[in-house]
């Protein structure tokens, strides 16, 4: 064997035996540069599960009518209504729509959530003032919004105002009652705590009940999210010239049947975005409560 034949072989044994002592510090950026391809992978496929139900019930709402399974008159098959769709989209409808059920919604559920929140904080941290709202609250918590909306009707008209109105008041419950169970929820363990370090009871408020009470409250918050786009739909069929639940109302009427799915589809798709913006938005404000995986 010759002399360089064999300084090959000694270089590289010990290339070999370095890397097998390097072996645990080479394997560890090796997994961090595939956790992000993991990471990629677990979200394709979290996202092609949840699209599965839904292309499912497509899928059988175009064949069915198609078949003769259901009379497509009063079903039709969703390529239909789908057109329908895009000719309210194009003739700016469902925009001029979607803009009147959108703003007051938003009007009263943030009406809502400004009045709710700091009430239902305030009944829920002094005892006094719960044992005098109590009664009232249950009375109107167990009185249905809607069988109020001829009362709203009434006494503030046909206008913007009763629909905001009804929406205010349909919100309002879920907000206000989860935050008054968020606030009487609180560990006792972290109550005695801080007053252990003898913190005065705003402090106690701030630095506890106040971060402990978030996720119960924004449960409260995602409830009346839904209930402000149902409640509002309904009170639009009742004396409204615009908004989704006219539109509805107005394709039934009028047997524009894939109009009046169009519109109902608008109506869930706003609904399923609304419950994702505060679902993001939970997320946000109780980053502190989420345990960080690999």
């Amino acid at each position: 064997m010759s002399i360089t034949t064999e300084k090959a072989l000694a270089t590289a044994v010990d290339v070999s035996g370095a890397a097998q002592h390097a072996g645990p510090a080479v394997a560890a950026p090796l997994r961090v540069l595939h956790a992000p391809a993991r990471r990629a992978g677990r979200i394709l496929l979290t996202a092609v599960t949840r699209t599965i139900a839904i292309a499912v019930l497509l899928a059988v709402w175009e064949t069915a009518p198609r078949l003769g399974l259901v009379d497509r008159t009063f079903l039709p098959p969703f390529s239909e209504v789908a057109v329908a769709w895009w000719q309210l989209l194009l003739d700016g409808q469902l925009a001029k729509h979607a803009q009147a059920s959108l703003g007051r919604s938003f009007a009263g559920f943030g009406l809502a959530v400004a009045i709710s929140v700091p009430l239902g904080l305030l009944i829920g941290w002094y005892r006094p003032l719960a044992d005098l709202l109590g009664p009232l609250l249950e009375v109107f918590r167990n009185t249905a919004a809607l069988a109020l909306l001829p009362v709203f009707v009434l006494l503030l008209g046909i206008g913007e105002t009763s629909k905001i109105s009804i929406v205010l008041y349909a919100c309002t419950w879920p907000i206000l009652l989860n935050t008054i169970s968020a606030v009487r929820s609180v560990d006792p363990t972290l109550l005695k705590l801080a007053k252990s370090m003898d913190l005065p009871a705003p402090r106690i408020f701030q630095k506890v009940i106040l971060p402990a009470s978030v996720p119960t409250v924004f449960t409260g918050i995602r409830l009346a999210g839904a209930v402000a786009i149902l409640v509002l739909v309904a009170a639009e069929m009742v004396g409204a010239k615009a908004g989704l639940g006219y539109l509805v109302n107005a394709s039934q009427f009028n047997f524009a049947i894939p109009e009046m799915y169009a519109g109902i589809i608008t109506i869930s798709a706003i609904g399923v975005a609304f419950n994702q913006l505060l679902v993001a938005l939970e997320r946000r404000f109780t980053s502190w409560r989420t345990p960080t995986g690999n």
